[in-house]
């Protein structure tokens, strides 16, 4: 069977160290799994503010073509005031320039999703996150991966502290390949 490919983004500019961490926790036990990974750090991307006809920058369709060609993708980003970061939603908002594609928006993908917050509230985030996927038409895993305190998730070599932690990001990624495989088949 080929592999399936999964696309991570992570949605933080600063302070999101332990936003990258989930993500990469996650991407690995995919890969670990038999996944294809790409990660899509927006500390790293020029993804200006999104604009109906606006031109996108090399990064913008780096990103929009990773989602296309992408079985599932990993959303992590970091609690914002009850909600996403701005620049995590800004990044979701230029995939309207896959509404031509053959397959429109996420169509038939699957998205894992996951928060990390300050405090206790990381739940919030992800559920402020699965209407975006439904709009997109795409599917959301039923494994969530919320990290709570993720100030103090993570050591500083970028290892959960708790055990949970680690079992819940490793899970969500064998989850995703599990479940991709089994919906796309021999890909």
């Amino acid at each position: 069977m080929q592999s399936v490919r999964i696309v991570g983004l992570a949605g933080a500019k600063d302070g999101g160290k332990s936003t990258r961490t989930a993500l990469d926790l996650v991407l690995a036990a995919a890969r670990a799994a038999g996944a294809e990974t790409e990660v899509f750090d927006l500390a790293t991307l020029d993804i200006p503010m999104y604009e109906h006809g606006m031109p996108p920058t090399p990064d913008v369709l780096r990103w929009v073509e990773a989602a296309r060609s992408a079985h599932g993708m990993v959303w992590i980003t970091p609690l914002y005031h009850g909600s996403v970061s701005g620049l995590f939603k800004n990044a979701i908002d230029w995939l309207e320039l896959l509404r031509t594609a053959p397959s429109a928006y996420l169509t038939d993908k699957v998205v894992a999703l996951g928060c990390c917050a300050g405090g206790v509230q990381a739940m919030q985030g992800i559920n402020a996150m699965e209407p975006m996927v439904r709009s997109l038409r795409g599917l959301t895993l039923p494994l969530v991966a919320p990290v709570e305190r993720a100030w103090q998730a993570f050591d500083a070599q970028g290892q959960p502290v708790e055990p949970a932690v680690r079992n819940t990001l490793e899970l969500q990624g064998k989850e995703l390949v599990r479940v991709l495989q089994r919906l796309h088949g021999a890909v």
